[in-house]
């Protein structure tokens, strides 16, 4: 059990790939915070996974609302005593050429991905600091290290995070709070499913051409990553033990971008 014990925040995680490493993380002991937008999937997550409700719980949260983070993390603090892990992984996406694109729209999706991010962290750094321990992972994207069309809010968000992983891993260091990056190529999540309609009516091709020739092109095996990968990085950030790993950004996508 590699984190038996620990308390860990999975925002979005009713679902995708929030779901899968909030199950990972169960499977290795720890204490699960299922934090989402739907209540009613965050609830049926939590029970799907720990039917007695004493280990894993459900908290209704708009990361981009301050007050509903704070709330939710302080409830989950006094429920479980303490917050070990912070996993923002909430996210969404909205396609459109840059002259196209609704401020309105790039706003909305700004603050879910780096509002969202900063307040779940400043919200878990509460309680981190004083124990002296945590560890803070994003969910970034290969688009935190290279860009497509159609995706300036998203390729701007995915790059803030790994700046704002990197200042925590400065600041949280003498709290021996870890903050690392990862960086998944497509998963074929529902939020990437939405994207390939949307992709190739933009691009005026074919679906199969959005996969094969977009999204699968560059990486060495024609393979989405799966939920399972992500997961499995996810917890050798959790599980690592020193701030030997930190501010770091792991890309984990196929050989779409290699470093």
């Amino acid at each position: 059990m590699q984190l038996q014990d620990k308390v860990a925040v999975v925002t979005g995680s009713a679902q995708g790939i929030g779901n899968e490493i909030a199950k990972t993380f169960f499977r290795e002991g720890a204490k699960i915070v299922i934090a989402d937008l739907n209540q009613g999937e965050a609830e049926a997550a939590a029970k799907a996974m720990d039917p007695t409700g004493k280990n894993v719980i459900a908290i209704s949260m708009d990361v981009t609302d301050e007050k509903q983070v704070n709330d939710g993390i302080d409830k989950a603090a006094k429920f479980f005593g303490r917050i070990d892990i912070l996993v923002s992984n909430a996210g969404i996406q909205i396609v459109a050429p840059i002259d196209q694109f609704e401020f309105a729209k790039w706003k909305k999706l700004m603050a879910v991905h780096v509002d969202g991010a900063f307040l779940t962290t400043k919200a878990v750094l509460k309680y981190m600091y004083p124990q002296k321990s945590g560890c803070v992972i994003y969910m970034g994207s290969v688009h935190s290290k290279e860009a497509s069309k159609l995706k300036a809010p998203y390729v701007a968000a995915k790059h803030a995070l790994i700046g704002l992983a990197e200042v925590l891993a400065k600041e949280g260091a003498e709290h021996n709070v870890r903050a690392n990056v990862i960086c998944p190529g497509f998963v074929r999540t529902e939020l990437v499913e939405k994207q390939i309609p949307e992709q190739a009516k933009e691009l005026h091709i074919s679906e199969q051409d959005v996969v094969k020739n977009v999204m699968l092109k560059d990486t060495v095996d024609g393979e989405f990553t799966t939920v399972e990968d992500v997961a499995a990085l996810a917890l050798f950030f959790a599980a690592f033990k020193s701030n030997a790993l930190t501010g770091q950004s792991v890309v984990v996508s196929h050989g779409w971008y290699m470093q």
